[in-house]
């Protein structure tokens, strides 16, 4: 009797096939800027380009019309055009709050409150909170972003290395919060309460949070900044981004979040003397930083779609599901599915929601708990999105910071920390779980 619970319907040569676009970009972005030592050489449009032509010529069977039709319905999903519209708030927010001297007097604020050692500890903690309480590391990553590269440029420390810090937190809340999309798509799949999923949860993430803390804390001894004489302590400047911090906190729908910061941001500089024309500029200077975004976020989905339309993601489910042996390789499965399938769809509520049916036959297979299969499933997915540099949210601080995609990837330490934290809960198994 076959133990599948996923049956591969279709050879080796054509899964393999199916996921090629994927292996194409990674070894003309990644591969090739590694060889080259250098992240900007290799722009992630061209990389995208070529996979998604790619993509397009091996989708057999169909008029070239229709394959260009699969690759743009993708491209165009309600989801990914949201995201579209958040870039584009966002680009506008930071532009016009740098613009107006928001930024600037919102950083001599946090360094006149906060210990120039604790500076980053900071960062991380203050993104691990509010994460946690929007319940979405986009509009964390929104909200700090602008204000972490300004500190990094007072510190005269790395860019990369507090985009990085910002990242690794906003991750930490994604996970863990009871209003994050990926905790309410693992628990309605696996069938658990969400105070079950975050009791299984919190064993894994909070120590990883802890070591990562202390490693931040080991590492900002270097980061020493001079308030800069010349930026005036402004609260008026300083309410831009403090009502979009509080609008997150709040739960508000992070558009209503970021347009209302751009009405509020306009009007104090409009107070303070500011042409109207001058505002506008700033906000068109904002939405054009987001173009190459945009079209990066595009192609990627685009891609993604043709490469699922080809059985991609099904090969993927029915190869890691074959040969499961017993409790400890169920879950290891499930981690490996979400983790490989989140890398095709670079979306970490997708991914769980692909992989949650087959995750729920395996648990009731092999008797994992439905609680500890939702914690899996949401931390492998967030440990994925982090680290890849065509994630939405890495690509969104990358632009806001003006810095290459992969640029924070060596500074990523939370997401290795979380992935070792999972293999351990997998290897000592609870009997509570």
């Amino acid at each position: 009797m076959n133990n599948s619970v996923f049956t591969v319907n279709f050879g080796w040569r054509k899964g393999l096939v199916a996921l090629s676009p994927v292996v194409l970009f990674l070894c003309l972005y990644l591969a090739v800027s590694v060889i080259i030592g250098d992240f900007y050489k290799m722009p992630v449009s061209v990389a995208l380009a070529a996979a998604s032509v790619w993509s397009v010529v091996i989708y057999r069977g169909k008029p070239l019309t229709e394959r260009i039709e699969v690759y743009s319905r993708a491209a165009a999903n309600p989801d990914i055009m949201y995201m579209i519209w958040v870039f584009v708030l966002a680009g506008a927010f930071a532009s016009l709050a740098k613009g107006i001297g928001s930024v600037d007097a919102t950083v001599q604020a946090v360094v006149g409150l906060l210990p120039t050692r604790f500076l980053v500890p900071g960062v991380f903690v203050a993104s691990c909170l509010i994460s946690m309480a929007v319940g979405t590391s986009v509009g964390t990553v929104v909200a700090l972003t602008p204000l972490a590269v300004e500190m990094a440029n007072s510190a005269h420390g790395s860019v990369a290395f507090f985009v990085a810090v910002v990242l690794s937190g906003a991750f930490f809340g994604d996970n863990l919060s009871f209003i994050s999309d990926t905790t309410i798509a693992a628990t309605r799949t696996q069938g658990c309460g969400m105070k079950a999923k975050f009791r299984a949860n919190i064993l894994i993430v909070l120590p990883a949070a802890l070591i990562t803390l202390a490693i931040y804390l080991f590492f900002s001894d270097g980061c020493y900044i001079h308030p800069s004489g010349h930026v005036a302590f402004d609260w008026l400047l300083i309410l831009p981004y403090m009502l979009v911090i509080a609008l997150a906190l709040l739960g508000v729908n992070v558009t209503v979040v970021l347009a209302t910061g751009i009405i509020v941001t306009m009007v104090i500089g409009m107070w303070r003397g500011m042409w109207v024309m001058d505002a506008v500029q700033l906000l068109g200077e904002g939405i054009d930083s987001m173009g190459n975004l945009v079209v990066i976020t595009l192609m990627a989905a685009g891609m993604l779609g043709v490469v699922k339309a080809l059985g991609g993601i099904d090969f993927v489910l029915g190869c890691l599901t074959r040969h499961v042996h017993g409790s400890r390789g169920a879950q290891a499965s499930i981690a490996a599915l979400t983790a490989i399938v989140n890398l095709c769809t670079a979306n970490n509520t997708v991914a769980i929601i692909t992989v949650g049916s087959v995750s729920r036959e395996i648990c009731s297979r092999y008797g994992v708990a439905p609680r500890k299969a939702a914690s899996l499933l949401d931390t492998a997915s967030c440990i994925t999105q982090c680290l890849i540099p065509y994630g939405a949210q890495t690509l969104l601080a990358t632009a806001l910071a003006g810095i290459s995609p992969a640029a924070p990837w060596p500074y990523l330490i939370y997401p290795w920390m979380l992935a070792v934290m999972v293999m351990i809960s997998i290897i000592v198994r609870r009997k509570k779980l």
